[in-house]
């Protein structure tokens, strides 16, 4: 079945195709959502209200771009809406204080990729959600800034302090790994 079957069976609201579309991107999407989420049932709700709102706007997809990023774009905006329902604040610049104490190469040559995870998803809210669109989305941080209701700059600084706790994290595990 071709991509465009499938949206069509969705705009003719087939369940058949829904579940078949569904079926092909959650364990994707669900991915996606786990990056913003605090644990795995805030994730599912998500993934739900993400594909709820795929169903319901389908036939406003107008076969300019890759569907899968059409579909990414509406399923962030369902983290985000939950996001924004736990009243999460971007950190202001003065707000933490950090110090990195090494930027060695070979300190991340030996981190796997859950580990990884675990650390971007241990980063405070407001600089997981930046880094999850900038770094992983590709989100411009102008982007970023309109979805969140932010200045560019705050954005940048919170990818540049997401990415320094990482270091630092990192540089953690390794000294404890030695």
């Amino acid at each position: 079945m071709t991509e465009q079957e499938l949206i069509q069976g969705c705009i003719r609201l087939d369940r058949l195709y829904q579940k078949l579309l569904f079926d092909k991107f959650s364990g994707r999407f669900m991915t996606l959502c786990l990056r913003y989420a605090n644990d795995q049932m805030e994730a599912e709700d998500m993934m739900q209200e993400g594909f709820i709102a795929i169903f319901n706007n389908i036939d406003k997809f107008k076969n300019e771009g890759v569907f899968e990023g059409w579909m990414s774009k509406i399923v962030v905006s369902a983290c985000l809406k939950v996001v924004r329902k736990r009243r999460v604040d971007i950190v202001s610049e003065d707000d933490i204080h950090m110090q990195i104490m090494s930027n060695d190469p070979y300190t991340y040559d030996t981190i796997n990729e859950n580990d990884l995870l675990k650390l971007i998803n241990a980063l405070p809210t407001g600089y997981k959600i930046v880094f999850n669109m900038s770094v992983i989305e590709g989100y411009s941080h102008e982007e970023i800034a309109s979805l969140l209701n932010i200045q560019p700059a705050t954005s940048r600084s919170q990818l540049v302090k997401a990415r320094k706790m990482l270091q630092q994290q990192i540089i953690q595990l390794q000294k404890i790994a030695v």
